[in-house]
Order: C-alpha cells, then sequence, then structure tokens
C-alpha cells in the first residue's frame, strides 16, 4: 500500500500540524540508537527541553480528527470512551492516561461540531484534571458556554486545544514530567484507536497509512516513557506498548526530500515542504495494529 502526501508547515491557530523533512529511516535509525545507547537504571533526570522537543512531535489532539472529517468519515460516538465511571481512574497514573483519552475525544467532538456531546466531555476533563491539581488551567466556563452554540465552534476548538496545552506544559515545568507523558501517550492511544475504528468501518487506504505513520511517534513515545522504570505501571503500559511496536516494526515508511517552495497561507508567508512520503503497511499488518491498538486502550479504560 503506498501513499504520495505533501507535508505542510500551516499556521492555524486551531490545528497544530507538525512535519519533518527527515528521511524515515533515518528517524528510525536515530530512535533505537538512542534507546540502545543509554542504559537505563531507574528513573533518570531528563532535560525538559528534551522531553518537550519529543512530546511536540506526538500527534494533538484533534489532529488525527481533523484528518478522518477531511475523508468525510461519519461521525461515530462509539468510538468514544465512556464519561460515566470517572470513578474509576483513582490513581494519578490513571487519571493522567484518561484524560489525555478525553482530550483526543473531544477533538474528535469538536471537529465535527457535535456540541450536543461536549459538555460530558468537558466536565470529565475538568474532574481528571482538578484530581491532578491542574484544573486552573482548563478554562471549563468558557468551554461549558461555547458548547452550548455551534455558530462558535472555531472558539471552542481553540479554547479546547489551549487548555490541553497549558495543562501539559505546566506539568512539565512542574516537574511533573511523567503525568505529562502520560497525559500525551492517552492522546496518541485514543487517537490511534479512533483510527483504527474507522479503517475497521471503511476500509480507506488514507487512514490506513496515517496508522502506519504512527511508527515513529510510538518509538518517541516509548523513550519517553522507558526514563520512569522505577514505576511499575509506566513499565507494564511499556510493555504492553512494546508488544504493539512489533507489529509497527512490519511498517515500511520512506521519505524523498521535495523542494520548497513559499506560500501564503491566511495572510502569512509559508514555507511549504513537498515532500513525498511512502508508507507500506499489508492488511496483515494493519489488522494486528488495530487489534492491539485497540485492546491496549480497552485496558486503560477497563472495558
Amino acid at each position: 500500500m503506498k501513499s504520495t502526501i505533501n507535508i505542510m508547515l500551516i499556521l492555524s491557530a486551531i490545528i497544530i500540524s507538525i512535519s519533518s523533512c527527515n528521511n524515515a529511516s533515518n528517524e528510525e535509525r536515530m530512535f533505537a540508537e538512542a534507546r540502545d545507547s543509554v542504559n537505563y537504571d531507574g528513573e533518570l533526570p531528563v532535560a525538559k527541553e528534551v522531553v518537550s522537543d519529543m512530546i511536540q512531535n506526538v500527534t494533538s489532539p484533534i489532529e488525527m480528527a481533523s484528518l478522518i472529517k477531511a475523508l468525510n468519515m461519519p461521525f461515530s460516538k462509539n468510538y468514544l470512551a465512556p464519561t460515566d465511571n470517572l470513578e474509576k481512574y483513582v490513581t494519578n497514573f490513571e487519571q493522567a492516561l484518561a484524560l489525555g483519552i478525553y482530550g483526543a475525544d473531544l477533538g474528535y467532538i469538536n471537529m465535527y461540531e457535535k456540541t450536543s456531546s461536549v459538555l460530558a466531555y468537558i466536565s470529565a476533563m475538568k474532574d481528571l484534571a482538578n484530581e491532578l491539581k491542574i484544573g486552573q488551567f482548563f478554562d471549563f466556563n468558557t468551554l461549558k458556554d461555547l458548547a452550548t452554540n455551534s455558530e462558535n465552534i472555531d472558539s471552542l476548538v481553540y479554547i479546547s486545544q489551549r487548555s490541553f496545552t497549558k495543562m501539559d506544559n505546566y506539568l512539565r515545568e512542574s516537574q511533573r514530567s511523567k503525568l505529562s507523558s502520560l497525559m500525551v501517550t492517552g492522546v496518541w492511544i485514543e487517537g490511534v484507536c479512533i483510527a483504527s475504528n474507522v479503517a475497521l468501518k471503511s476500509n480507506n487506504e488514507e487512514v490506513a497509512e496515517k496508522i502506519g505513520d504512527q511508527k515513529v511517534i510510538l518509538k518517541t513515545l516509548l523513550i519517553i516513557l522507558e526514563n520512569y522504570k522505577k514505576d511499575t505501571k509506566v513499565i507494564d503500559l511499556v510493555n504492553k506498548l512494546k508488544e504493539l511496536e512489533v507489529f509497527f516494526d512490519q511498517v515500511k515508511i520512506s521519505t524523498i526530500p521535495g523542494e520548497p517552495e513559499m506560500k501564503e497561507v491566511n495572510g502569512s508567508l509559508c514555507v511549504i515542504q513537498n515532500d513525498i512520503t511512502t508508507v507500506e503497511i499489508s492488511p496483515e499488518t494493519l489488522s494486528s495494529i488495530i487489534n492491539k491498538s485497540i485492546a491496549i486502550r480497552n485496558s486503560i479504560i477497563n472495558q
């Protein structure tokens, strides 16, 4: 399965897209060398700038949802995590992962302008954020007001994203990077899970390729999470993700750098990097990734 993708840097207050001009195989070698060259012995003091840079390369809460909507895939509430069982998330570990999962779900709901479903998810995120002592960065009242009016969907998406980013930044700046890493991992897992459900329903090649493209991001997450080896719950999560990585290793990604061009986007001059990225993923590998991703996510939300 192959595709040609124009990777663009677009300045937008709503959707944060992250792109790279590096050859994918070189990126994979870099991550492998980084993991093999460091002899982790417990929890190492990783510089916050390093963690920040790596986290910035993980899909934002609405990036995957934006792709799915752009492909005219129908909305399904069945893809989302339930919000009526928050009491099961007792520890900070569970709460941070769940907060990330609900963040991805909220992004999915917002992109489809399903404002009738928003309130339950922003309420769940508020409760979890309060438990993690970061509720002051979650603009619940504004989001609640915007959720009642579909004409405010752009503002709803923007403030949802801004609140999530503020919480993530605060956790890292206050030496609680483990919770930040778990929250971002929850975002990623739920994004892949939503895409997996779409792939099961639609057989859409672009969705399948986007799932395969998560190979490099998973390697980033594993490097981040493996820094917290003293936490047995984190290592249990790492082991599950490594089982998923086995299937992602069967995905082949290659990039041919294209000629950059300047273009005006929303009144700003941007550099558009016209790279050609090829993702090769067999139906068998895709099926394995989908099944394992959904299983990991369901184990987190206890379904």
